[in-house]
């Protein structure tokens, strides 16, 4: 078997809280943004981006400093759209090999990519970068890539880099290299090591690499071996890759409440685009999505919406959204949205030359929507009928769609047509010798010509219903010659007749 060279990808991105938060918020892409976390008043900056740099704004800034610079939009930092944020890059890595290891340090997050052996299936390094960096810019994200043959060279690479979107191959065999001219500070030294090391005049990874390693062991212990490794791009490691979990969700919190519909359609919007986007890339489409709102008071208001088929549907997605919220609103001002969608493939179907047209999925979703807003949601979807002999014994289900093939359609058997009378209506009846013999229905009064039963229904002796009823199939006839096929019922414990049932 073919032995392949180690290979490693960085991907790093700083900024990483501020870059998560200014990706569902377009506007503010272009604008000076820092991000504060904390407690007031000891909330202080633990991110920004390069326009917040340009305005003097620092790391460790106070709420207070910060309110003294002009012109820079102040975000509260948001673990939960971190963990969003984190999932859709790890699906983009995950496109281009299954072992990825992440860490996430202070304000950076970085992405370790295992490409050994990919060079026949996705090509040359300088390939697979461009289509890697290309993947993360669509999910709204600026980082930059390192290639090199150690793990921990490719990240203090990356992490070298000056500028956004910038690239590093480091060539087989070049690695030490490459790592000479970097500052110290890509490793991360505590304070006494940094002022230490000025001390010695070292302010490279070339410069300490060169030192001894014995005299730097003696002086530093095992750290200082370590630090060695480092500056030689030697040090070894065993790489922990991420468990792959295609977790579906998106969440935005929001700095000021939301009371009307319209603003929250724009924020689910968003939050939708960047789903779609998820699932089209796995070959995938959107099956159902929970919404999830986080309301004032500590509440939440949660609804599904699961139309018939899965779809990818921008639009139908936001209508089917609308209409549920129109009919089921919070009762409380928004604070936070929580999008969970669960993934399924697109039905395919097969029509024939001659096959009748039939309504579009899509049309048909809107339509039931619309008519549930009118009636309830109890009141649409198809009868399920019961286990039972009681009269409108049956439920109403959401409406599915079969995935199963019939291969073989068997015609179904002429049946005699019946309606049913709902509600039932209750009508005065004459007995002769325990039979019906005449009834008024609808002001009409009929003479029965024949009556077939009774077929006694009582039940149900395998749960606590108790009921009982006495059925008759009727053939009658007015005094005008209008004749009616029906079916009656009787009560017996409350001595009440009715019509259930008409035959055609």
């Amino acid at each position: 078997m073919k032995q392949f060279p180690e290979r490693y990808a960085c991907v790093f991105l700083r900024d990483f809280p501020a870059q998560t938060l200014i990706r569902l918020r377009s506007d503010l892409r272009q604008q000076p943004c820092v991000v504060i976390e904390g407690e007031p008043p000891l909330q202080k900056a633990s991110s920004l981006n390069d326009l917040a740099r340009v305005k003097e704004a620092a790391i460790g800034m106070t709420k207070v400093e910060l309110d003294s610079l002009p012109i820079i939009t102040i975000l509260r930092r948001s673990y939960k759209e971190e963990h969003s944020a984190k999932a859709l890059l790890l699906e983009c890595a995950w496109t281009f090999s299954p072992r990825v290891e992440a860490i996430c340090v202070g304000d950076t997050y970085c992405m370790v990519i295992d490409i050994t052996g990919t060079e026949t299936l996705l090509g040359k390094p300088e390939s697979l970068v461009s289509s890697l960096q290309r993947s993360v810019a669509l999910s709204s994200f600026d980082c930059s890539i390192a290639v090199s043959e150690n793990f921990h060279a490719s990240i203090l690479l990356a992490r070298s880099l000056a500028w956004n979107n910038a690239t590093l191959i480091v060539p087989a065999g070049e690695t030490h290299k490459s790592l000479a001219p970097l500052s110290l500070s890509v490793l991360d030294l505590t304070e006494d090591q940094a002022q230490l090391f000025q001390l010695w005049g070292i302010h490279s990874l070339g410069m300490l690499a060169e030192l001894p390693e014995l005299e730097v062991i003696a002086r530093l212990g095992q750290e200082g071996n370590r630090l060695l490794k480092l500056a030689k791009g030697t040090c070894e490691h065993y790489l922990v890759p991420v468990e792959t979990n295609f977790d579906l969700t998106e969440f935005f919190e929001l700095d000021t409440p939301v009371f009307l519909l319209d603003s929250l359609l724009f924020i689910i919007s968003t939050l939708l685009d960047q789903l779609i986007f998820r699932v089209t890339r796995s070959i995938l489409s959107i099956r159902s999505i929970t919404i999830t709102l986080t309301l004032e008071g500590g509440k939440s208001h949660e609804r599904t919406v699961n139309p018939a088929l899965p779809t990818n549907d921008r639009f139908l997605w936001i209508k089917l959204i609308h209409l549920d919220l129109e009919v089921h609103p919070p009762n409380a001002p928004i604070l936070g949205v929580h999008l969970n969608a669960i993934p399924g493939v697109t039905a395919t179907i097969q029509r024939g030359l001659f096959t009748p047209q039939s309504p579009e999925p899509d049309r048909l979703d809107v339509t039931l929507a619309r008519i549930r807003s009118i009636v309830g949601e109890d009141a649409v979807g198809r009868p399920l009928l019961h286990d039972s002999h009681r009269i409108d014994a049956f439920q109403l289900d959401c409406f599915q769609v079969s995935h199963e093939r019939f291969d073989e359609i068997t015609p179904a058997p002429a049946k005699l047509g019946v309606r049913q009378v709902r509600p039932h209506e209750f009508i005065e009846v004459g007995l002769s010798h325990r039979t019906p013999y005449r009834f008024t229905f609808r002001n009409i009064s009929y003479i029965v010509e024949h009556a077939y039963g009774p077929w006694l229904k009582s039940g149900d002796w395998w749960n606590s219903l108790t009921w009982s009823v006495e059925q008759w199939d009727i053939a009658a006839s007015s005094k005008t010659g209008a004749r009616l096929y029906c079916s009656l019922v009787h009560h017996p414990d409350l001595n009440r007749w009715l019509i259930s049932s008409l035959y055609d």
